[in-house]
């Protein structure tokens, strides 16, 4: 099992019995990456991401230089760290959870919890099979795409923008700041956001015409 296959299976069943695929919220990278493998087969009509992290491994460099692991890798280690550790008496045989309560950075984490338990050999291997960007060009619904290129969680120089060019079904919309999931307007940014503008728009221009791209 990968990492990919628990929302094939959840789509799949919301599509057959709930009645409702095209209101399903799922992790971005989670997201791109089932609609990549599965293409134009998916039950979605339409769907939108924001801030992803297209390539793992940039995103992972891009988090352990100085600043952005005191400010955001640090911290969001621990927060994975008690997360799992909640429920370690569920993971005691599959990972030494000693080993992983040990870990400085996501990266870490990742090798020595979350690689071993989607039974990933080497945490390039997971890494590679998480990354969105390659399968970008099999995607076979409307995709929106959303990326700052200030966002320090998802690197400029490794957002697939030739990819993107080639694939008519994915629209990727890059701004100049926005940081990530911020995209913030005005001196006092307190009602919708850009993001909020954007993604409103989208949404209502699949409901009135999304019947014409089928």
């Amino acid at each position: 099992m990968t990492f990919i296959t628990p929302v094939t299976e959840i789509i799949t069943y919301c599509s057959l019995q709930l009645q409702w695929p095209s209101k399903l919220f799922f992790p971005r990278m989670l997201l791109l990456n089932y609609l990549g493998k599965i293409g134009s087969k998916t039950p979605l009509m339409a769907a939108a991401t924001f801030s992803v992290g297209w390539n793992t491994f940039a995103c992972s460099e891009s988090l352990e230089k100085p600043l952005n692991w005191l400010l955001f890798n640090y911290y969001l280690t621990t927060c994975l760290q008690s997360s799992v550790n909640k429920h370690r008496h569920m993971f005691v045989k599959q990972v030494d959870m000693d080993h992983v309560m040990k870990a400085k950075s996501i990266r870490e984490f990742d090798k020595r919890f979350t690689s071993v338990m989607f039974g990933y050999q080497t945490i390039d291997d997971y890494y590679t099979d998480a990354s969105p960007s390659p399968r970008l060009k099999s995607v076979g619904i409307p995709v929106l795409c959303l990326n700052s290129v200030d966002d320090v969680f998802s690197p400029s120089h490794a957002i697939p923008i030739e990819t993107a060019k080639q694939n008519p079904n994915v629209a990727l919309v890059l701004t100049s700041y926005g940081g990530h999931i911020g995209f913030l307007e005005g001196i006092w940014p307190r009602q919708s956001t850009y993001m909020d503008r954007v993604f409103k728009q989208f949404v209502q221009a699949m409901v009135e015409h999304g019947h014409e791209l089928s």
